[in-house]
């Protein structure tokens, strides 16, 4: 294991009704009027909308509503989002939804103390401010309630892009299990395809590591595998929607990559411009990359492979591994080939294309280049 610095300054609050509290959350912390971020309207099908509204309301903090976030969020909306937050003079952004409000409402928030172009933030510019955010999840898949990650889309470009920073982890995030139960099948699946995803990426491309770090790692995948399978069937069953929500935190606040060394994510550089370019859902998008990944990828690191099919799956060998997961990926409805997403293999080289700048911006052209992402595309027709 190399030595390391862990340190994630996020609380989270976790169990049946936490929601309830985040007026009082608020009013602890000082916020006075926040900018009330939300997707489509979902959150008003049930009391939630109404839960927030009345916390709020409780403690005399102000707020303003912008809601429309999509399920790959994107510039033109941040930007309007960024907008309203510097008219309104909020000091703070509440998100409550999926990964996809959270990345909205974290670049939102940095935004808001920038007259420049949020979008350099996502091209390289360092991040030396932001309003704190605060988070109510309502779909367990990104981990962005417990990391500083932001990933919006450029549809001008038809790039995705992310940034870091200390300074977007939320300061609070409140997860009920309660609030997923309304997730449908295809959704949820998308979601622990992520979670999964999440740390399949540092599990396969470190460098070194150690036994806890495989051991953790391999936990949660196995834990997402276990509780999908069961609130496939039973959608309310709490204990499966909870194992499921903690394990996609725990996949990406910085535990299963900490002491590794040269790890990369290279599914989600190339998913990336596939949910760019067609508007698919993430989860969708790395069900079909990584055994394609996977396949071209095994023999850089094939006792990683045959470790991952043996604690995993008790499979004895890498290809029944890999072929595992692509058999867990069509158990839950979750598409493996590039067909499936009726995105046809003739646009490979543009996808491509798309994918290799999206290495460059990420440090990692040299280790995938267009024809290497070509290679892997080609595997997952």
């Amino acid at each position: 294991m190399h030595d390391f610095t862990f340190h994630n300054p996020t609380k989270i609050i976790f169990g049946k009704e936490t929601e309830h509290r985040i007026g009082d959350i608020l009013y602890e912390e000082g916020v006075k009027n926040v900018l009330f971020l939300y997707g489509t309207g979902s959150i008003k099908n049930n009391t939630l909308y109404d839960d927030v509204i009345a916390s709020l309301n409780k403690h005399g903090i102000a707020y303003s509503e912008y809601s429309g976030v999509s399920s790959n969020p994107t510039l033109a909306h941040t930007i309007e989002g960024i907008a309203k937050a510097k008219a309104d003079d909020v000091d703070a952004i509440l998100c409550v939804g999926g990964g996809s409000v959270l990345d909205e409402g974290k670049a939102i928030a940095v935004g808001a103390l920038d007259d420049g172009d949020v979008w350099d933030y996502f091209t390289g510019k360092p991040v030396t401010a932001a309003l704190p955010v605060y988070t109510i999840l309502t779909l367990a898949a990104s981990g962005s309630e417990m990391n500083g990650n932001s990933v919006i889309t450029n549809t001008l470009t038809n790039q995705k892009f992310s940034f870091s920073s200390a300074l977007t982890y939320p300061k609070v995030s409140i997860l009920n299990p309660e609030l997923t139960f309304s997730v449908n099948p295809a959704y949820t699946a998308y979601g622990s395809v992520d979670a999964v995803a999440h740390v399949i990426e540092g599990y396969f491309t470190q460098e070194s590591g150690s036994g806890i770090q495989d051991r953790l790692c391999e936990s949660i995948i196995s834990s997402v595998i276990e509780a999908t399978a069961v609130v496939m069937q039973e959608p309310e069953d709490y204990d499966a929607r909870a194992q499921i929500m903690w394990s996609a935190t725990l996949a990406l606040n910085g535990l299963p990559v900490t002491g590794l060394k040269n790890y990369s994510f290279p599914n989600h550089m190339i998913e990336h411009s596939l949910s760019a370019l067609y508007n698919i859902a993430h989860g969708a998008g790395l069900s079909i990359v990584i055994p394609a990944w996977m396949q071209w990828y095994k023999e850089k690191n094939p006792e990683r492979f045959t470790r991952f099919a043996k604690e995993v799956f008790g499979k004895s060998s890498a290809d029944e591994g890999i072929e595992a997961l692509k058999a867990w990926f069509r158990s839950i409805g979750a598409p493996v080939s590039l067909a499936e997403a009726d995105i046809p293999a003739s646009d490979i080289d543009a996808i491509a294309e798309n994918a290799a700048q999206t290495a460059k911006v990420w440090g990692m052209s040299e280790l995938y280049s267009s024809k290497d992402i070509e290679e892997i595309l080609m595997l997952a027709r």
